[in-house]
């Protein structure tokens, strides 16, 4: 089941339901649904509309926290020359507001910081908790979804460099583990424009899914709607105005967002020069056909 967050031709905000190209109005919001562990649940008589009438929200609007995990993949270690990978440096947290929609803008606030893209698998907490045991985490989760990290580079702390307005699309819906299926069976592949820059296999993350919840719970009680999402491979680069990012995870979705650079100020703080060095260039993964953006 594919689950979503929208605003309907009235101007309500609410949940629904994905069948094919329409969606069913299951009457409250996404967080509500999950807490009631009703999301399979249609009311009688709900209203149906074609997925060009209705304008898609960020999966969970209001997180109460978004959990993000630095240096997951080995591979992205080796290219950021970081030191440490997520045994040492544990979890951080992304600003809530900084979730956006599927197609939505990244605007970038600075004329004179790098910014990257970093594609991710996230998960939404359903079930809340504390303390979660690896063998039992996966019954916490809702379902998966696609997310990207955008990151300014620097030496300012992970929370400030990735909390802009913006700078957390996720979506475009909520895919329920059922559908999902084995984790470990998954790749991730992200693109800029036309450019393949990270394809990778879910199974190569150094904290898996449930080790990755487990250790999140035993720091912060786990809410419903709570965002977790698992850290990007290697592939990361430069994205700037006019580009178009897409991220594609298989049997979870494909998520679209477009960056500007409208209304950029030169940066008031110093971190420019400070930090783990991102690599200069990004070196295209070699594509075969079969694995093009997709139109």
């Amino acid at each position: 089941m594919k689950l979503l967050s929208f605003v309907r031709p009235d101007g309500t905000e609410t949940a629904g339901r994905l069948d094919g190209d329409h969606v069913v109005d299951l009457g409250r919001p996404l967080q509500t649904l999950l807490a009631d562990a009703a999301g399979e649940d249609t009311p009688r008589g709900a209203d149906v509309f074609h997925l060009g009438e209705v304008a898609l929200r960020p999966v969970v609007p209001e997180p109460s926290k978004i959990i993000a995990a630095p240096v997951n993949y080995r591979d992205h270690q080796a290219e950021m020359n970081e030191a440490y990978h997520i045994d040492a440096l544990g979890i951080f947290l992304k600003a809530p507001s900084s979730v956006l929609a599927h197609q939505g803008t990244i605007r970038l606030p600075y004329t004179d910081r790098r910014f990257d893209q970093e594609g991710e698998l996230a998960l939404v907490i359903g079930r809340p908790g504390r303390d979660i045991a690896v063998a039992d985490a996966l019954d916490h989760v809702a379902g998966y979804t696609c997310l990207l990290d955008i990151t300014m580079r620097g030496g300012e702390d992970r929370s400030t460099r990735k909390s802009f307005d913006t700078f957390t699309p996720v979506g475009p819906y909520l895919v329920t583990p059922d559908e999902v299926g084995p984790l470990e069976s998954l790749t991730l592949r992200t693109w800029v424009g036309e450019e393949l820059r990270q394809d990778a296999d879910i199974k190569d993350l150094i904290w898996s899914v449930p080790r990755l919840i487990a250790y999140a719970s035993s720091v912060m009680t786990l809410r419903t709607g709570d965002i977790i999402t698992t850290g990007t491979p290697a592939g990361v680069g430069t994205i700037a105005d006019g580009d178009r990012i897409t991220v594609e995870i298989d049997r979870v979705g494909r998520l679209e967002a477009s960056v500007s650079a409208r209304g950029a100020d030169p940066c008031p703080t110093k971190g420019a020069q400070r930090g783990p060095v991102p690599p200069r260039t990004v070196t295209p993964v070699r594509v075969p056909p079969e694995s093009r953006r997709p139109q």
